[in-house]
């Protein structure tokens, strides 16, 4: 017999047991479907957390730990150790090795999201997931002193509109006990989503943050009579002495390493120097065990799907009794019995990869829009990667493999007993 005719002959049962061989598909393509799609949901938030910032060479803060400076420059997580001085920023913000730098200064925010004070290179140069950059909804960049911009999720969640007018609030806490009733910010522009922590927060001037601490002293709020009202503020009088962090950008990638390590021996002050992406690395390192686990259990869910499809075509020997005794006894010798039952459970396996692949883009086609919108993660819908095609391989060759245990057994039933009417 041909393999023509086994394929024919293969195909044929199948359709015999239509409704077994589909129940026994289903099962193996919804383990594919998730084995797939957890895989693409962990590339795909790799990336997403990779490329929360791109295009930066160093973030430069105060010494402390580099997941920590990571953690509050671009997350907006946790607070910096202490400030840098205004003059260390300008020192390499003029270096000729530098670009560009983004100042960032943190300390307020409104209803638990946080303000972060920054200039207009921000809208300029700060880039995610590539070379996305920052782009408006509604309205315009900080231009006043007390103009407000929004991220995304803040306007969404808040309800804000343009010309909104909000306070802002010392420190993170949600209830805004210090709040800066006195200086009320105009809400200017909403930001597109990003997908990034750019979404979570709100973008003012760095001088509308020294504007709104004016007239604290020590970090302690002014007395009663002692405030300072906005409109007595005097634009040309605000001096920005301190930043929490700032980004830069180099001339050239030889001159990174350079930059960094004039960074962490700045004389002048203690200032640490991170490279993003290495940084980036290193966390997502400290946090792997969580998709480590998560594979683990898919691969279980796959291997709980290939022995139901052991168990459904073994169930079945007992019916196929009587055509294996006839194909034995026409001439098909012991080759052509295995073949047969590993050419049938390899079909199984195939069409549940394939259906399953389709589940997993029809349910990413569905899902991404609403789980950017909900959760923050970008879901790419791109083509199956190698490691993907390496998984369908196993679950294709497993199901090859399975087939040689029915195989085995369906042959060591005599040709009697096969042909022997049990009552």
């Amino acid at each position: 017999m041909s393999f023509g005719g086994l394929l024919k002959l293969a195909l044929q049962s199948i359709r015999n047991r239509s409704l077994t061989t589909g129940l026994t598909v289903l099962s193996i393509a919804l383990s594919v479907a998730l084995l797939i799609g957890v895989e693409h949901i962990r590339t795909s938030a790799r990336a997403s957390f990779q490329g929360t910032i791109s295009q930066t060479d160093l973030i430069v803060g105060a010494r402390s730990g580099p997941i920590q400076l990571l953690l509050y420059s671009v997350f907006h997580m946790g607070s910096a150790t202490s400030n840098i001085d205004f003059e260390s920023y300008k020192h390499f913000r003029d270096h000729p090795a530098v670009e560009w730098t983004i100042p960032i200064s943190l300390g307020d925010s409104h209803r638990g999201h946080r303000v972060v004070a920054t200039d207009q290179n921000f809208y300029e140069h700060y880039r995610f997931r590539g070379d996305r950059q920052i782009e408006f909804a509604e309205g315009r960049a900080s231009a006043g002193v007390f103009d407000v911009v929004l991220g995304s999720e803040v306007a969404a969640k808040l309800g804000y509109q343009i010309g909104k007018k909000i306070v802002l609030s010392h420190g993170m806490s949600s209830i805004g006990l210090l709040n800066h009733d006195d200086k009320p910010f105009t809400v200017v522009g909403i930001l597109e989503r990003t997908s990034t922590p750019v979404d979570r927060s709100l973008y003012i001037s760095l001088e509308g943050m020294e504007a709104i601490h004016i007239d604290w002293q020590s970090g302690a709020p002014p007395m009663f009579g002692e405030e300072v009202a906005a409109d007595e503020i005097d634009p040309a009088q605000l001096k920005v002495e301190q930043l929490t962090a700032f980004l830069l950008r180099s001339k050239s990638r030889v001159l990174t390493l350079r930059l960094q390590r004039e960074v962490n021996t700045f004389e002048q002050e203690a200032l640490l120097g991170i490279i993003p992406g290495v940084t980036l690395s290193e966390l997502w390192q400290s946090i792997g065990y969580a998709e480590a686990a998560l594979l683990i259990v898919t691969f279980i869910v796959v291997l709980v799907g290939l022995t139901g499809m052991l168990m459904s075509i073994y169930t079945t020997l007992n019916e196929r009794r009587r055509e294996m005794a006839i194909l034995r006894s026409l001439g098909a010798g012991p080759r052509k019995i295995l073949a047969l039952f590993v050419l049938e459970s390899g079909l199984l396996s195939i069409g549940g990869c394939i259906l399953g692949v389709v589940l997993v883009y029809v349910a990413l086609f569905f899902a991404q829009p609403i789980v950017e919108n909900q959760m923050g993660l970008y879901l790419s819908i791109d083509v199956l990667s190698p490691i993907e095609f390496a998984y369908l391989g196993g679950v294709v060759l497993a199901g090859f493999l399975i087939g040689l245990v029915p195989a085995v057994r369906a042959y060591r039933n005599a040709l009697a007993d096969g042909l022997t009417i049990r009552v």
